[in-house]
Formats: C-alpha cells, structure tokens, sequence
C-alpha cells in the first residue's frame, strides 16, 4: 500500500495528472452545492472580451459580461438586458438606453451607462479593442453617457442592428488600468463579471470554472459551479460523459450520438444548428491597402477555378457519409435555423465533374502530361488543404475533397494541423484551402460583415476576415442592409449579398450541421433550450443553457459528499482520474492558446 501512495506522489509531483483541489464555492466560502461540468473539444482562444471571438470564449463571455440586450430563449427575439428600455429619434441617428438600476459588478461596484460608453469607445479608439466585435461600433458617431442611468448612441447613419449589439461589457474601472489591449490575457482571477458566473480558476487547455454569481440580477444560478474541462478530442469527451466525469458534452459526431442511445442515465439532445461548415479557396488574401500577403495559389483568384472547384464538391454526399444525416445541404451564407434570412440559390452549381473539367478547359488551365493541371503560366494546380487535426469531420471531408478534386487534375495535399495553426496560418492568409465556419447570430450582420472588405486586416494587423473576400457589389448589398430597417427591403438586401457571395464561391458552404449534444440526466435537469422546442443546450445566443440547469439530489449528495474537482489527464486524447485524499494545490495561470472559430 505504501508503495503505491508513493507511485501515486511521483506522478502528481511529475506534473502528469490534473491538481485536484476542492470546489472552489468551498475555498472562498461561496455557495456550496453541484458543479455542472462541461465536456469541451475547443481551446479558449482568450479569455479577453475585445479579442476572444471562438465559440468556446463567446459562449463564456455571455455568462460574465452583460449586454445592453439579449436574445430571448424562445425564439431569438431581441429583449431587455442591461438595458431595460430605449428610445430612438425620428431619424434612426440617435438611440437612448436606460440602464438598469441595482445591477453590480461581482467586485461591488454599481454598473452603470459609463461602463457602456468606456465599452464602445476603447472599440470605438482602440483598433486592438475592435477586434473581435469592432462591426457592432464601426458606424457609431458617438457615445455618452450623460449620467449613470442613461447611454445615448449616435449614429453616422441608421443602423439596424442597434438592438443586436452584442458585444461585451466590461467594468470601466478595471479595464480602464489596461494600457495594452492586445497582449491583456485577462486570465487572473477572479474575472470581475456581472453575468450569472463569475469566472474563479483557470488553467490553460485543462479547465475553467466558474462560481455561481449570487449578485446576478436575474437571481443566482441553482449550481453552485460551471466548469469548462478541455478534451483534446471527443471521443474522450464521450468517454468521460458515460464514466459520469463530466456532465454535458457537445460537438457529439453522428457515431457518438448514435452510439450514446439507450445508455442509461444519458439523455441527448439534437437541435438545428446556428453554425455553417465551409470550405474557403483562397481569392487573394490582401490587407486594408490592396497590398497581397499570404501564401494562396494564384490559379484560385481566378473565379472559374473557384466554380470549378464548387461543382466537384457533392455535398448530399457529405450530409449523408460525413453527418449520417444529420444536417442539411450547404447552400446560401446563412443557416436555416434563422428562416428570415436563409437563402437557397435558385439555380445552385450541380455536383457535376465532367461539367467542371470542362470549364477549367475551357478557363485555360490544361492538364500537363503526368495529368495535373496547370495555369496557362505553367504553375501546377497543387493545393495545400488546411485541417483542424483533431477533429474527424474535417478528415473525412479533406479525403472526399482530395478524391474529387484528383478528378478534376488537381492535386491536393491535407495539412491537419492543431486549432492554434489553423487560425494563426487562416488569418496570415497562409493557405490554398482551410475549412472554416461560424455560428450565426440571429441577426445577420455579424458574419455578413466578414465577407466585407473593411474587415480585412490593416497593414499592422487586426481585422477579422473570413475568406478574404473584397467585393463592390457585395459591400454594397452590405451597406443596404445594415442601413434597412423594414424588415422585408432588410431580407432582400440580406439575399443579395449571399446571392453576390455564392457567385463569387470564395467560401463555399458545404452544410449546416445539427447540433448534437448529451448530458447526464441522473445529475441534473431542467436545460433551457434555445430556441424552445427544437433547441440546444450549449453554443446558444445567450446564457440560458447553463443558467437554468437544474442538479438532482444526487449531484447535490455527491457535492457534499467529497472535497473534489474533476480530475482529467489531457494527454493525446486520453483521459487519466487519479482518485486522492483531500490534496490543495494553488493553481499557476497560463497563457491562453489561440484559436479560430
């Protein structure tokens, strides 16, 4: 026995298992009860609300900052947050929120209209703070805050997303101390929030937990935690679910989710998804100035090519092999689930190779004689395909792709490459192909605004660009519909600019996903789904999710029962518990990795 206490020291002492400690409600005297724990397959590319613009960071920020509005759970209308009311001019060039009153920051101090006005002017000043949510300000004439209750916005022109900014609100007399935005990490805590979770330990690609804000406006959450716990893939998310190591687990493949039926005590959720999963061909990557950086292949600014490349893609094919049905076929920029603004091409390119081997004929770009193609300069059509490594969607899609394009006389080389590389090499415009995708917000203007040639980078860097698309026709549509505020003139502009973006194919949306997701029913309950009736749980426009979640007797008995945090080994995808006596080790902080949505 005591052989392996000894064993067990040398390996928590070598760094190779995960410190536990108690919760830390339990340290600092907060709250005691359940911990909700979350099973996560992305890293946090920052922690910094001006920077942070991945899912995993976005999905966070909303449980700590507040928002003037929020969407509703039911059916993503925009309503009341911080901001209890508003009026507007005649005109549209001057809005007037009125600030709640009673809602502190977790540190004690009121929050205020100024806290807002600091917000949108560091964006509005500070082009390192405008670049994860700088679209939302870009058109703002001015901001002020006449006195605690009131924030007053005006605008260059009428802007219809006023209702719709969703960017973060930090606490002005913390944020105004940080003199260099761009390298802030934001990982020392606390975090001071003002949102249902208050952010209390962080460890970089391992976890972060969050406390239960018991000063939140709305009332404090029913758990006492939530904590985020970083997988490296999610078959050791599943793994973790079913052993009853984590509590939810999200981003399940269609073979996990399949698998997970009938387990006991396992309940999943499949929702229609706000993300699209897209392909982007490289059409030129350029700054602000028109000057080209990157590595991208010059045969891809050609727009025929692109076309081409489209028309081998067959994207029922994906759906059904890739997805096992779960989802639907990629079409217009936007995803189904916000009907408003979906957009199906009327006459969408078919999935036709002989088709696409004669327009790339016809374009000029001949096959030599070992079978590739090639520029009429003589450049071989060879690709470099960048791909997320750890996730097997992107792998199987990379293959079909490589096989189709090999059809064509294309060669193309699959780059799997970390979450980090992807982004970093994506927004240096160091590729030919990379897949991409966000998630949608119920109001369009947010991933419209990325196609847009303002979001490009300037020559000393920020913006924050998708496929490196910069297009009159499609700016203009842009424009329009951020200026529109009838709603069906808005959808018309909105379609055109999709209708522009599908012409131009530099990002070709190949499907929007379901949701898949599954949680421990023996543990907790009482989810609210975002929308009501077909939604999810996680990845959703607002903090509903968590903030409802429920804990039965049993999580709550296992709460009090034991002085422990979850123990996870995070090494290759495998997960290690290593079951101790009550061990407190203070935790290090570390950088925070980044990552691309």
């Amino acid at each position: 026995m005591g052989r392996k206490l000894a064993v067990l020291w040398a390996v928590l002492l070598a760094g190779l298992a995960f410190p536990v400690s108690v919760p830390a409600s339990a340290q600092d005297g907060g709250k005691q009860g359940a911990t909700l724990r979350v099973g996560l397959q992305q890293q946090f590319d920052s922690l910094n609300p001006f920077l942070g613009y991945t899912l995993a960071s976005t999905e966070v920020f909303r449980l700590v900052y507040p928002t003037l509005t929020t969407y509703s759970q039911d059916d993503f209308s925009p309503i009341p947050e911080l901001a209890e009311r508003w009026d507007t001019s005649a005109d549209k060039l001057t809005w007037t929120f009125h600030i709640r009153p009673g809602v502190t920051w977790s540190d004690g101090k009121p929050v205020t209209a100024r806290d807002a006005a600091y917000t949108f002017n560091r964006m509005m000043s500070d082009p390192a703070a405008s670049t994860a949510n700088g679209n939302f300000v870009e058109n703002f004439e001015t901001v002020t805050a006449p006195d605690d209750a009131t924030l007053v916005v005006k605008t260059r022109t009428p802007q219809a997303t006023m209702l719709a900014i969703d960017a973060p609100i930090v606490p002005e007399h913390v944020w105004s101390k940080v003199t260099d935005v761009s390298s802030f990490t934001n990982d020392q805590m606390p975090i001071v929030s003002s949102g249902p979770f208050v952010p209390v330990e962080y460890e970089a690609e391992r976890h972060l937990t969050l406390r239960a804000n018991e000063k939140f406006w709305r009332g404090a959450p029913k758990v006492a935690e939530l904590q985020f716990v970083n997988f490296k893939n999610s078959d050791a998310a599943v793994q973790a679910l079913r052993k009853g190591e984590v509590d939810v687990v999200q981003k399940l493949t269609p073979a996990q989710f399949d698998a997970l039926k009938g387990e006991p005590d396992i309940a999943q959720v499949k929702g229609q998804g706000r993300r699209f999963y897209e392909l982007i061909l490289n059409p030129g990557a350029a700054n602000s100035t028109g000057a080209r950086i990157g590595t991208g292949h010059q045969a891809l600014t050609d727009v025929r090519v692109r076309r081409a490349i489209d028309m081998a893609i067959d994207r029922k094919a994906l759906v059904e092999r890739v997805l096992g049905g779960y989802g639907q076929v990629g079409g217009g920029y936007l995803p189904p689930i916000f009907s408003d603004y979906h957009w199906t091409p009327p006459q969408p390119r078919p999935f036709d190779i002989a088709a696409a081997n004669r327009a790339l004929d016809e374009a000029g770009y001949a096959r030599g004689a070992d079978g590739t193609r090639r520029t009429p300069q003589g450049e071989p059509l060879n690709f470099d395909f960048v791909l997320h490594g750890d996730e097997s969607t992107d792998a199987q899609v990379g293959e079909f792709v490589k096989r189709w394009l090999s059809e064509l006389g294309i060669a193309v080389e699959l780059q799997p490459v970390s979450d980090n590389q992807l982004n970093d090499r994506t927004v240096a415009g160091d590729f030919d192909m990379v897949i991409s995708g966000w998630s949608a917000n119920p109001d369009p203007d947010y991933v419209l605004r990325l196609q847009t040639c303002g979001a490009r980078p300037s020559p000393e860097g920020g913006g924050n660009t998708d496929s490196y698309l910069c297009d009159a026709q499609y700016d203009a549509a842009y424009t329009r519909q951020l200026n529109e505020f009838d709603p069906a003139a808005r959808v018309a502009a909105v379609n055109q600019a999709q209708e522009r973006f599908y012409d131009q194919a530099a990002g070709l949306i190949l499907f929007y996903g379901n949701s898949l997701e599954a949680y421990r029913s023996d543990r907790f309950s009482g989810f609210a789904m975002q929308p009501k009736g077909e939604g999810v749980i996680t990845g959703q426009q607002g903090y509903w999710g968590y903030y409802g979640a429920q804990p039965t007797e049993l999580a709550v008995k296992d709460a009090s029962g034991s002085d422990y945090r979850t123990a996870a080994l995070l090494l290759g995808g495998v997960v290690v518990l290593v079951g101790v006596m009550v061990v407190l080790i203070v935790f290090r902080r570390r950088k925070t990795a980044d990552n691309r949505e």
